[in-house]
């Protein structure tokens, strides 16, 4: 298990914001964002259907067709299917997408983890993406967050369907990887306690950050390294607010949070750190953690991203971090 091994570097690619996240992105600056991440040396790019209903996938697929596909590798969501009827405008508003992906593609999406509903999605995904085969697929999304009390069903559906279809689909060396991708750690603590399936990697997004660490650092970490399952960290800017942003989980951040992040950025500057380096090496530092996938629609912030990851940060940085209670006193930092 693991997938440290696949993974050309530390530092890869999201695409949730190229499904057009919070605002309408115009084709040409997306490709444009992919082709910055490709010549950057950035060989690792996750996305999903749930990302503008297929756009993000499509506009990957897009950039991507133009490169080896050898050269990359690639992973993608189960979990929801895309229709080809139009969504209601006003479960548009409603829904899951509302929000979110309200400037996407206007089909509707179709949550469904079950074995035949996890093949089909598949093949939708490799016509979307241009390509022949994916390198790792995610289970998306089944967490409290989009199923409230539900979910331990929706998991329970995963489990027996999803599951055991990426499973076989490893052992057939159709796919090398095969995990989690959530935002929030109950289901990944709960997989690691199953006997059987047994994925590669989580890939979780939001849960190790600067601004939210302690639950994932107190059993989910060590019990993952423990099992040899990576972490991918999706979400090392929390929706944006650690990357001059106003969105913390994906809504405009609360008063709680701007302070916080106030308070970090003050130190950061009183150590001449800047705070995308920190946020970045901060998620990276954890022995469990093997890549992070911050997401960009702007050349620019992918500069960012390679030049945050490079960035020297004194230990006096971190320690003042402790010292404020900013982080956790055990979790690990950077060596210097």
């Amino acid at each position: 298990m693991g997938i440290a091994s696949l993974l050309p570097g530390p530092l890869g690619f999201g695409t949730a914001p190229l499904g057009n996240m919070f605002r309408h992105v115009p084709d040409a600056e997306a490709a444009a964002t992919v082709e910055a991440a490709w010549d950057h040396g950035i060989r690792y790019f996750d996305t999903a259907p749930f990302y503008g209903a297929g756009l993000a996938e499509i506009r990957l697929g897009e950039v991507l067709a133009a490169h080896p596909r050898e050269a990359y590798v690639l992973s993608t969501k189960v979990g929801r299917l895309v229709l080809d009827e139009p969504e209601d405008p006003a479960a548009r508003e409603l829904g899951e997408k509302g929000g979110l992906f309200e400037y996407g593609r206007p089909n509707k999406l179709r949550n469904d983890y079950t074995a035949d509903a996890t093949m089909r999605s598949i093949e939708d995904s490799l016509g979307r993406l241009k390509t022949d085969r994916l390198d790792i697929v995610w289970v998306h999304d089944i967490a409290q967050d989009f199923y409230g009390d539900q979910w331990l069903a929706q998991y329970e559906t995963a489990r027996t369907g999803a599951f055991r279809v990426l499973e076989q689909l490893r052992s057939e060396g159709v796919i090398r990887a095969w995990g989690l991708g959530v935002n929030r750690v109950e289901p990944l603590e709960l997989t690691l306690d199953l006997d059987e399936p047994t994925p590669d990697a989580f890939l979780l997004a939001g849960r190790y950050t600067l601004l939210d660490h302690a639950r994932a650092l107190q059993r989910l970490l060590p019990a993952a390294a423990e099992r040899n399952v990576d972490i991918v960290v999706g979400g090392p800017y929390s929706s944006g607010i650690l990357a001059g942003g106003t969105h913390f989980e994906y809504q405009e951040a609360p008063a709680e949070i701007v302070s916080r992040v106030a308070r970090i950025k003050a130190l950061a500057q009183r150590h001449g750190v800047g705070i995308k380096a920190a946020a970045l090496q901060f998620s990276l530092a954890h022995t469990a953690t093997v890549a992070a996938i911050p997401g960009a629609t702007r050349p620019s912030r992918v500069a960012e991203d390679v030049a945050a990851l490079g960035e020297r940060i004194p230990a006096g940085f971190w320690t003042a971090l402790r010292e404020e209670r900013l982080i956790a006193a055990d979790a690990p930092v950077p060596a210097v």
